[in-house]
């Protein structure tokens, strides 16, 4: 990957947002790659406005790896707990992460952390293992799992869960306000 796509908002690495941001590009290319089966285009899309910066040249290869990333990462947004998200952040990391280094990419960014190969490691390497790094940040700030996998039945996409209170269950208002109607409409037609 061009080291020009993959660090723009490298002073987030400074100010402790970057995990919050690195974690919601993870979900957003889930959804996408997994959920809505994007194109190159639609990809390249979620990039740019994540801040990723031209030029973002994806193959089929690129695609097909970025796409398995997101099965893997779909793991840690399934787990049921703050453990079982650990385990599988700990697998992922352990198989595709290496040593953390600091890199500018040659000068043109702010110095930041990266755990993936090099500054030109393959798409699916670099979305696995900079969202495994954020996710795992954001399980060991709120000691629970960093969100999890919308409850409507036709549903299934992963969503970030950093709010106070009671976990969330849904991926947003509409999947929430779809599964209140309906079963509110199955009380009512059990005479409830």
């Amino acid at each position: 990957m061009a080291a020009s796509s993959k660090s723009s908002k490298s002073s987030e690495y400074l100010s402790g947002r970057s995990a919050r941001t690195a974690a919601q590009r993870a979900v957003e290319l889930i959804v996408a790659l997994r959920h809505e089966r994007a194109t190159a285009a639609a990809v390249r899309a979620v990039l740019l406005r994540h801040g990723e910066r031209e030029p973002i040249g994806l193959s089929e290869r690129d695609l097909a790896q970025l796409r398995s990333a997101a099965a893997e990462l779909t793991r840690v947004f399934a787990a049921p707990d703050a453990d079982s998200a650990a385990a599988v952040l700990n697998e992922l990391l352990a198989a595709w992460a290496h040593p953390p280094r600091l890199t500018t990419h040659g000068g043109a960014f702010a110095w930041h952390l990266h755990v993936d190969g090099d500054d030109d490691a393959p798409y699916g390497e670099w979305l696995l293992t900079s969202s495994c790094l954020a996710l795992a940040m954001l399980l060991a700030e709120w000691q629970r799992p960093p969100g999890g996998i919308c409850a409507a039945a036709s549903c299934g996409r992963p969503f970030l869960d950093l709010g106070a209170g009671d976990p969330r269950r849904y991926c947003g208002t509409r999947c929430a306000t779809r599964a209140r109607v309906a079963a509110h409409r199955a009380r009512a037609d059990r005479g409830e």
